[in-house]
C-alpha cells in the first residue's frame, strides 16, 4: 500500500461489503478480464484476482457473480445484486453507478471484410455502412453517442456480432482489438483498420450514493496501478491487448 492509500474506514467497509461479504460482479463476456477454469469450472482472470485483493484488504470473503454481458452487469446495479462491479465506465452507466478511474484500457476498432473499400477509421462513419456490434458494450454506448451516418446493427455478445457481420455481409464489425484479431483469423482476407475509435476504460463501479465506499475504491485503483499490481496481474493471466491505465490526475 502506498502513501496515498488510506486504511479502510468502518463506513467504507460497510458500504462496499454491506452483508459482510464482497459480492463482485464481473462480465463473463470479456475474455480479457475473465475466463472459466477448464479444470474446476470456476471463474478466474484479472477482474477476479483484483476483486479478491480488494476483499483481502477489506478483511471480508469474496463472492464472484458472473454476468453474460456488460449490459446485464450494469443493469443489476439498480437492484443491489452486487456490491462492486468490474466494467467499462460509460456516461450512460454513471446515472446508477459511481466509477473509479480506469485500471486498464482496451482499444476498440473495426474489422472489415475482404476487398472492403474502408481503409481508414474516418471512412467508416458514412451513409450505407452497417456495423455489427455487441449491444450494451461500452464501445456500443460510445458509438451510439458519436456516429453521425453509419448504422449500428446491435446483437447480443461478440459471437453474435461476428455471425451477423458474416451472414448479413455487413460493412464492418466493431469490437475490442484482441477479440477482432481472433475474428480476423476466422475470416480469411478480412482486415483490421489501423488505429482505434476509442479505448474502453475498464473500471470498478459501486452503486451511486455510497460516498465513503466510492472514495476508498478510487484510492484502491490508483494504488494497484502505482504499485505494479495491475501489471503483474495481467502478466500472471497471460493476457495480451490490455494496457495499464495511467494514474488519475489530481
Amino acid at each position: 500500500m502506498n502513501a496515498g492509500m488510506t486504511d479502510v474506514t468502518p463506513a467504507a467497509r460497510a458500504q462496499i461489503a454491506p452483508t459482510g461479504m464482497l459480492r463482485a460482479g464481473v462480465n463473463l463476456g470479456n475474455f480479457l478480464l475473465t475466463a472459466k477454469d477448464p479444470t474446476t469450472g470456476q471463474t478466474r482472470g484479472i477482474a477476479v484476482d483484483l476483486a479478491r485483493e480488494l476483499g483481502r484488504r477489506l478483511g471480508v470473503p469474496v463472492e464472484i457473480i458472473g454476468y453474460p454481458t456488460p449490459g446485464e452487469l450494469a443493469d443489476a446495479a439498480t437492484f443491489g445484486a452486487w456490491d462492486v462491479g468490474f466494467l467499462g465506465a460509460e456516461p450512460q452507466r454513471a446515472k446508477e453507478i459511481d466509477f473509479t478511474a480506469a485500471y486498464v484500457e482496451i482499444e476498440a476498432t473495426y474489422l472489415v471484410p475482404p476487398d472492403s473499400p474502408l481503409r481508414e477509421m474516418s471512412d467508416v462513419d458514412r451513409e450505407g455502412v452497417r456495423i455489427a456490434i455487441p449491444e450494451k458494450s461500452a464501445y456500443e454506448l460510445y458509438l451510439s453517442r458519436t456516429l453521425k451516418h453509419a448504422k449500428l446493427m446491435r446483437v447480443k455478445g461478440g459471437d453474435g456480432a461476428f455471425t451477423l457481420f458474416v451472414e448479413k455481409k455487413l460493412e464492418a464489425l466493431a469490437g475490442l482489438r484482441p477479440r477482432l484479431v481472433k475474428d480476423h483469423e476466422k475470416l480469411p482476407g478480412s482486415r483490421i483498420i489501423y488505429g482505434r475509435f476509442t479505448a474502453v476504460q475498464q473500471a470498478i463501479g459501486i452503486p451511486r450514493g455510497r460516498l465513503a465506499g466510492a472514495k476508498y475504491l478510487r484510492e484502491f485503483v490508483e494504488d494497484i496501478k502505482a504499485s505494479g499490481l495491475v501489471a503483474r496481474t495481467i502478466e500472471k493471466n497471460g493476457v495480451r491487448g490490455l494496457t495499464v491505465a495511467p494514474l488519475a490526475q489530481g
